[in-house]
């Protein structure tokens, strides 16, 4: 409307703005900045002071998600005017709209030959109960703006108004926000859920559970507790399998009997028979270096976010159909997982008969997806960003809109929609971030969390001080050897007593140097790289992360003595 839906007036620009109101809301945006990055601050102090040094860096990670908002926003701040004046057909702009078209009205439509026709702006006429045919129905209501009106005057429409980048710019803030909130949330009630397996650790510690699993007792594999929860006739073919791990999903998802078994296959196929680590611990950990890769927004993401948008047309109900997707993704992921734990003790059967102590199950790579156990974590990434993005865009709709508009026609889909994102919210938590935690331990390689912080550290200054040392010895060998080629120039060139060149000394030359002061010049290198140890470091080899996953790798020091080598 040329006037506004209200008879509102014109905005006002800062020339005609009082100086005390822009001041306070200066003031309020800069205290509010402050605020959050001093909170910030002190988050990744206190992380830093407990010595989490994953959590501490899943903040950093959150840091960068909002310099790139910032960065989008400032970009949508300055092109909003050039962009809003890049006139499209109006063919092509009432094409692929989210809401319905209003129909043209005569009046509309006479309207619309006048200003197709006249150079001169038009005055401002309300037109009660109808819009002009160039704005739509999400149009904001106000006066023309100047966009409007160098495109109306070619007969065109707006690429975007500068209203729509405004709204585009608090979408994309609010759907980073709920990521951040919604991975934290479910983090903190998915570890919340896994309080019960301290206790399961620490019985691992009584007599009671030495006695249950003695090494010395022989047991049929399917009389254990373990084999009589896995294996039955629900297991014998893969269909029968699948079904069965489906609805147990849903009903002790994790029992004490998986926890304990895959605890003791873990450490008997990556550890020994260390029966003093806390599995727990590791899980924990673990779960933390996963967290900085939840809590951020990958670029896949975003390109995901655009292909939402660009599909989001009035009758398609694109978002209803993509509301179930993270439902059957979390559940799919729930019962791959449940049939990890089953086809391990199917293996455990086939291979023995009768076992020995407790059951022995065997990590392995290719029990997972594409032989990648870091995959699941790539789902239930995408799981988390798709159900936030559901909030996001139910939360962004009527904060702008309210619930009038025509995103929310049918309130049969609302309530579809935010059902199915509770519900994917509850089984992420309580059900797929407990089982993803214990199953995914069970790969081929464990994770560089096995070892504890203060160790990784240690290990990590000891490889850089012996790249160090080695690095002074490679400079101080190639100067020695440009010193010896010198010295062995000088040599050729003044022809010196070659034989009472670093000979050992005799009485005869000592006594033609009496009362002189006797130096036998060593080589350089023998002072510099021949230590007083027997021993040296020849090679200390430590990767952190050699796959994506985060897997460690160890290469031990090689001892070489080196008492023989030395002049």
């Amino acid at each position: 409307m040329a006037g506004g839906g209200g008879g509102g007036s014109t905005p006002r620009s800062l020339q005609e703005t009082p100086t005390w109101a822009l001041a306070t809301v200066c003031f309020i945006f800069i205290f509010l900045g402050i605020l959050i990055e001093h909170l910030i601050h002190l988050i990744g102090h206190w992380l830093k002071k407990h010595k989490k040094t994953a959590l501490f860096e899943a903040v950093e990670k959150l840091k960068s998600v909002l310099m790139l908002l910032g960065f989008m926003s400032l970009i949508l701040a300055v092109t909003q005017r050039p962009i809003s004046k890049i006139c499209v057909p109006n063919k092509v702009a009432y094409s692929m709209l989210p809401c319905r078209r209003a129909p043209p009205t005569k009046t509309t439509k006479a309207y619309q030959h006048i200003w197709t026709t006249s150079q001169n702006s038009l005055p401002q006429v309300e037109f009660e109960g109808h819009q002009l045919p160039h704005e739509r129905i999400l149009a904001a209501a106000g006066g023309t703006s100047n966009s409007s009106d160098h495109c109306g005057s070619k007969g065109m429409t707006s690429f975007i108004s500068q209203g729509g980048i405004n709204q585009l710019n608090i979408f994309i803030f609010v759907l980073a926000v709920m990521q951040i909130v919604y991975s934290v949330a479910t983090m903190a009630l998915g570890r919340a859920k896994m309080r019960r397996w301290k206790n399961w650790e620490k019985e691992t510690e009584t007599v009671e559970y030495m006695a249950a699993n003695d090494p010395e007792r022989f047991r049929f594999t399917r009389q254990t507790t373990f084999g009589r929860r896995h294996m039955n006739a629900c297991t014998e073919t893969p269909t029968q399998l699948w079904l069965k791990c489906f609805f147990r999903q849903f009903f002790h998802s994790v029992a004490k009997v998986d926890y304990l078994t895959l605890r003791h296959g873990f450490i008997s196929a990556h550890l020994s028979t260390s029966s003093t680590f806390n599995f727990r611990k590791y899980i924990q950990r673990s779960l933390e270096d996963d967290f900085k890769v939840v809590v951020g927004i990958s670029p896949f993401m975003w390109f995901v976010v655009v292909i939402f948008l660009l599909v989001d047309v009035h009758g398609w109900n694109v978002y209803l159909w993509v509301s179930f997707l993270p439902l059957i993704t979390v559940l799919t992921i729930g019962t791959k997982l449940e049939v990890i734990v089953a086809r391990m003790a199917i293996r455990l059967q086939n291979q023995n008969t009768v076992i020995k102590g407790a059951p022995l199950v065997e990590p392995n790579d290719s029990l997972f997806w594409f032989h990648d156990p870091h995959f699941v974590l790539t789902l239930l990434h995408f799981t988390l960003f798709m159900n936030a993005f559901e909030f996001a865009f139910f939360i962004w709709v009527t904060l702008q809109f309210g619930f009038k508009s025509c995103y929310h026609e049918r309130i049969e889909i609302i309530v579809i929609r935010v059902v199915l994102a509770v519900m994917v919210q509850i089984l992420c938590s309580y059900i797929t971030l407990p089982l993803y935690a214990l199953v995914t331990q069970m790969g081929s390689r464990f994770k560089s969390a096995v070892l504890e912080e203060h160790t990784v550290h240690a290990i990590k200054q000891w490889h850089a001080d012996v790249r160090k040392k080695r690095h002074k010895q490679r400079t101080s060998k190639s100067l020695n050897n440009d010193y010896s080629s010198t010295v062995r120039s000088i040599s050729t060139n003044s022809t010196p007593d070659v034989s009472s060149h670093h000979r050992t000394l005799t009485l005869s030359d000592f006594s033609s140097h009496a009362g002189k002061e006797i130096v036998e010049e060593e080589p350089y290198q023998d002072q510099e790289i021949v230590s007083s140890d027997e021993e040296r470091i020849v090679e200390v080899s430590v990767i952190s992360h050699a796959q994506s996953n985060g897997d460690v790798q160890l290469q031990m020091p090689e001892l070489v003595d080196t008492s023989e080598k030395r002049f």
